[in-house]
């Protein structure tokens, strides 16, 4: 075990944040220094050190079962890592975000986010790896790169996308400012827990199952029963010497800091993921929109394999190729361009396939293109339309240079990890499967009527 280091903790006050000039030398408490003998070396200048950092880390490891390539999942259009970076960074008394991967897709979002990236080591990057070993190494890791000490570390779970910055402050202070050793977010649980197993029906020969928090066989009312508070999962925050010593999150005297209950949800499995998409509309604030409006585009242009389609080729016996489109795909090109935005569809290949979807959907193609950023620039300037008000949708490497130019890139939820890591916005919807609907939808709302 490392020992705790013999340097006392600072407590990082808002005047020591926002820099307060120490007391002038000319005040009251100031002291006459004595004066120098002759020929004696003069007192060394004291050295203003820099407060100890407030560091926030997020552990987010490329390896997930549940759900595939998770931590990159977006909701409401963003992806899970860049949406706790997002809420960090807004946080008042944190002085920097770490995002601890193994996964380059997941280390390139949370660079785009605005997060210094930690490469983890594989000795701790599988199943069974902890997060207070990825929270450690990372605090190593950043103090190394900054020569900064680290005053006080947040653990935070991107996996909890409803995290808000108020939320990682209420836990900073209560280390920061409020004298914790550690503390968490909490909120209010009014449930009946149960548990049953076969240690219990051996200790229980009266019933298989018992009641954890209650008496099964008194049901009293909810305001007749102490409060329970479940731990959210969402953030932590620790003392960095405490933490160094326990090597673990809770030590000390732990604070519980409250959150609302309406917006605790950990992203475990596909059925939570689905929840939390259908929830990101009604608790995202206006705020937290990362979505474009129709304010904001004057054109949308589309890549087409793997964007509009699913990217697979079936090939007949003469060799002709066959591809699958969405109808909903279809329905939305066409409201965008009844709300008369410029529309474009922009492709590597050429294919008789591309030119006759671009005919059905009545939007001019450009298909054959080896640099499709040339292209689409001499696109913007004979239409006069600049780039940063362009939304441009892909789903490949060979998107990347487009995606650099526009205002608005956006990938689509199976892009290559690269691609979405330089999205803006992310589709829930695969390519193919009415992706480009999503986002007319976006634009239009979900009824596609333009404003």
């Amino acid at each position: 075990m490392q020992a705790a280091s013999a340097t006392p903790t600072a407590t990082v006050t808002p005047a020591d944040r926002a820099g307060a000039a120490p007391a002038s030398p000319a005040g009251p408490a100031a002291s006459v220094a004595p004066a120098v003998p002759a020929g004696a070396a003069a007192p060394a200048e004291p050295v203003d050190r820099p407060a100890p950092a407030v560091l926030a880390v997020i552990p987010a490891r490329g390896g997930s079962k549940g759900v595939p390539a998770k931590n990159l999942a977006p909701i409401g259009g963003v992806p899970l890592v860049a949406r706790a970076v997002r809420e960090c960074r807004a946080a008042r008394l944190v002085t920097d975000v770490v995002v601890s991967t193994d996964d380059p897709g997941i280390a390139a979002t949370a660079r785009g986010a605005g997060a210094v990236v930690v490469q983890r080591p594989a000795a701790i990057a599988g199943d069974t790896a902890t997060s207070e070993a990825a929270v450690l190494h990372a605090m190593d890791a950043y103090e190394a790169m900054h020569g900064t000490e680290v005053g006080t570390v947040l653990l935070v779970q991107c996996t909890s996308p409803f995290l808000t910055s108020g939320d990682v402050d209420g836990v900073a202070e209560a280390v920061v400012e409020g004298g914790a050793d550690s503390a968490l977010t909490v909120a209010p649980f009014h449930g009946f827990v149960w548990r049953e197993g076969r240690e219990e029906r051996e200790e229980r020969q009266d019933s298989a199952s018992h009641g954890v928090n209650h008496d099964k066989s008194r049901r009293p009312r909810r305001q007749d029963r102490p409060q329970d508070l479940l731990e959210t999962g969402a953030a932590y925050a620790m003392r960095a010497d405490g933490f160094r010593a326990a090597r673990h999150r809770f030590f000390g005297r732990t604070e519980l800091v409250r959150t609302e209950a309406s917006r605790v949800l950990e992203v475990d499995d596909p059925h939570d993921l689905a929840r939390a998409r259908a929830l990101a509309p009604l608790l995202d604030g206006p705020g937290t929109a990362a979505l474009p409006a129709r304010a904001d585009i004057d054109a949308v242009v589309m890549d087409f394999d793997g964007t509009q389609t699913d990217d697979r080729v079936l090939i007949d016996a003469d060799g002709r190729e066959l591809v699958a489109v969405h109808r909903g795909d279809g329905l939305g090109v066409a409201a965008l361009r009844r709300a008369g935005l410029a529309l474009l569809i922009l492709s590597t290949e050429e294919n008789a396939v591309v030119a006759a979807r671009g005919r059905k959907l009545r939007v001019p193609v450009l298909h054959g293109i080896d640099r499709k950023d040339r292209a689409l620039k001499q696109w913007c300037e004979e239409q006069g339309i600049a780039p940063d008000r362009v939304l441009y949708v892909g789903n490949d490497v060979n998107d990347l240079a487009c995606l650099g130019l526009v205002g608005w890139p956006v990938a689509v939820a199976d892009a290559h990890d690269a691609v979405r890591g330089a999205a803006r916005a992310v589709t829930s919807a695969p390519g193919g499967s009415g992706a480009l609907r999503e986002i007319a939808s976006w634009l239009l709302g979900p009824a596609l009527t333009a404003p």
